[in-house]
């Protein structure tokens, strides 16, 4: 039995195959995917670390200061 950390889960606690899926839906969005996952998806993982059980509240804190932060860079 294989023991270790499973090599599909490289980023942010998301599989790769996960990621890849929210890239698409940022190309097809126009989004972009590299802002997503520095601004929120890392920022969602170092608080989910904290926390362990994270509640809407704080999940919305979290998407809530990643786009303020993106209306002040435009």
């Amino acid at each position: 039995m294989k023991k270790g950390l499973d090599r599909a889960f490289l980023e942010y606690g998301i599989r790769q195959p996960d990621l890849q899926v929210i890239a698409e839906l940022c190309e097809r969005h126009e989004l972009d995917a590299e802002w997503l996952k520095e601004q929120v998806l890392k920022r969602y993982h170092e608080a989910k670390v904290d926390r362990i059980e994270m509640d809407d509240a704080a999940t919305e804190k979290v998407i809530d200061k990643a786009l303020k932060e993106l209306r002040v860079e435009r």
